[in-house]
């Protein structure tokens, strides 16, 4: 499996998303400057410009017509993917850490950090068919219970009727869409110990997959409706990126420990490797080196013969898995 390496951004690389066709691979960096790729062969299609600050997370439309970004330039922005212009800027207190679409493209989630006075938040919004009628106003605006606690990652769940949230205080939660009730949460006795940095969900919104820098730095499946600790996978290195297979059970976890944490010079000190597991059995199937830095994203084609993985070295490497990953028995 001979990766196709992608050298288009200046910073570490902190989020990817494909959309639903697959043909698309959009990338997001330290470096203020979104960009989209074509994932069948990894040359840069074009960027998008506009943000003065890191760019932490995006999602891509139903249709692959509209991105949002979030960035630490404390706004979300909306942009035609195809001509990359940006078609509206959500603007707020803090820095915009994560970004949904919910199904159908009609409401987006965006969490921002806590910042001077401000706590960690949940934003709806609505999108408008046309832009021209873009408004700006929250629809729903769900505050931290632990307001200086960052979330991480908030989603949508099921029937876009429940959004689910982690971060920093390695709590997960179910909100009711609607009303903003607070459903359900994790015990940190049965899940994460520490920080989550990140959440997957299944193709069918079925459950969903977490990454965490707890010292046993494992990554966790749960029910998407009753939050049940379902498999957990132990990779022996902190979890910044997880990603589930549409195709087949398995998952792959990246992360790394970071450079300035790394006091011996063997080449395998920072462990920067895609691991994968199979999803059923909890045990490690296979590993995809070549990153010199954490792995920060990481992201299955919706058709699960490819994945690509996003470093702090500034590279997105797109990997076409051959025959023989498909015969793996374990």
């Amino acid at each position: 499996m001979r990766p196709i390496l992608m050298k288009g951004h200046e910073r570490p690389l902190t989020f990817l998303r494909y959309n639903r066709d697959g043909d698309m691979l959009f990338s997001c960096a330290k470096d203020h400057t979104p960009t989209l790729w074509y994932a069948d062969n990894g040359e840069r299609h074009g960027t998008y410009r506009g943000h003065n600050g890191a760019v932490w997370c995006c999602d891509v439309s139903r249709d692959s017509s509209r991105l949002i970004t979030g960035s630490a330039d404390q706004t979300a922005k909306l942009w035609d993917v195809k001509t990359g212009q940006q078609l509206f800027s959500f603007k707020f207190s803090s820095p915009a850490r994560s970004v949904d679409f919910s199904v159908g493209d009609k409401l987006a989630v965006i969490t921002t950090d806590p910042f001077m006075e401000h706590t960690s938040a949940i934003h709806v919004k609505r999108i408008a068919d046309d832009p021209q009628d873009q408004v700006g106003d929250s629809v729903l605006v769900l505050e931290n219970p632990e307001g200086r606690k960052r979330i991480n990652r908030a989603v949508w769940g099921p029937l876009n009727q429940t959004i689910v949230s982690g971060g920093e205080d390695a709590v997960l939660r179910i909100w009711d869409a609607e009303t903003g009730k607070l459903l359900k949460e994790t015990d940190k006795e049965v899940g994460h110990k520490q920080t989550i940095t990140s959440l997957c969900k299944s193709a069918d919104d079925s459950h969903f997959i977490t990454g965490s820098l707890d010292k046993t730095a494992k990554a966790c499946l749960w029910d998407m409706r009753t939050l049940t600790l379902i498999k957990t996978y132990t990779s022996g290195v902190p979890v910044n990126a997880v990603s589930l297979s549409p195709l087949l059970d398995h998952v792959v976890i990246g992360g790394g420990q970071d450079a300035s944490a790394v006091t011996t010079t063997d080449h395998r000190a920072g462990k920067f490797e895609a691991k994968f597991y199979d999803k059923i059995l909890q045990e490690e199937i296979g590993g995809v080196k070549g990153h010199f830095g954490p792995i920060n994203a990481l992201a299955f084609n919706p058709d699960g013969r490819s994945f690509s993985s996003g470093g702090e070295d500034g590279y997105v490497r797109l990997h076409h898995f051959d025959s023989d990953y498909f015969n793996i028995k374990i």
